[in-house]
């Protein structure tokens, strides 16, 4: 493995542009002078999607499914939840009762996630406006206030709706697996090791995370344990995320 290259100051974080359809390209191509494994990845499966996703009440609520299930129930449980749910908004989901989140698939403890993150944006405690001008860590903050969303929802959320360009969700089991395929690693990185793997690729640690996810599906196979769409995680994946 490359030795860490030096850490960007705070200046050079700062300035990286959000991440979107046009800075995409640039930011994958920063990438990979960083690291060269990003710039083989490039050639060997092509450039990952945006995977955009709207900031607000549906995006955070689909955060909270994801957690703890695999893929395909997490995505079960988002369809039969988008049915009893029309439209999805916050006033429309406390009009449900939680038998009736419960029957959609939602357990009785994220039953009253869901009815709690919508109370708090109701109430304007989490204001979507303040969220976009905040710097990551500020952000990640305001929205692990929220009960239900932990330190790996904030950051997925900041990744896949306010294009933040540096957030590393590194406790997400599909980057491990990613990056011990793309890293040709023995054994399958933890959350700690995670970090300090992504430290040379700031400020672009978001345009790595969109890669590895990339790789983990779409890369050559390496081994029989390299894809496990049916994994169960202790935070989730936001693969869940289309």
């Amino acid at each position: 493995m490359a030795s860490a290259a030096p850490r960007p100051d705070e200046s050079t974080v700062a300035h990286a542009p959000r991440i979107d359809e046009r800075s995409l390209p640039e930011a994958l191509q920063a990438l990979g002078r960083l690291d060269g494994d990003f710039a083989r990845a490039l050639k060997e499966v092509g450039p990952p999607p945006l995977r955009y996703r709207p900031p607000g009440f549906a995006t955070l609520l689909r955060i909270i499914v994801a957690q703890q299930v695999s893929l395909a129930s997490a995505a079960a449980i988002w369809a039969r939840l988008e049915a009893a749910c029309r439209p999805l908004e916050p006033g429309r989901l406390l009009a449900l009762d939680e038998a009736a989140l419960r029957v959609a698939g939602l357990s009785r403890q994220k039953a009253r996630y869901a009815r709690s993150l919508a109370e708090t944006l109701l109430s304007g405690q989490l204001d979507e406006a303040q969220l976009q001008g905040l710097d990551d860590e500020s952000a990640i903050e305001a929205v692990t206030a929220v009960k239900g969303l932990g330190r790996w929802s904030a950051e997925v959320y900041l990744l896949f709706s306010l294009g933040r360009p540096d957030v590393w969700p590194a406790d997400d089991v599909g980057l491990m697996m990613g990056a011990q395929k793309l890293k040709r690693l023995p054994e399958r990185p933890d959350a700690r090791a995670m970090r300090a793997l992504a430290e040379p690729w700031r400020p672009w640690r978001a345009v790595a995370a969109r890669c590895l996810w990339h790789y983990r599906t779409h890369g050559p196979a390496v081994g029989d344990g390299d894809r496990a769409p049916g994994h169960r995680s202790a935070a989730g994946s936001a693969e869940i995320l289309p």
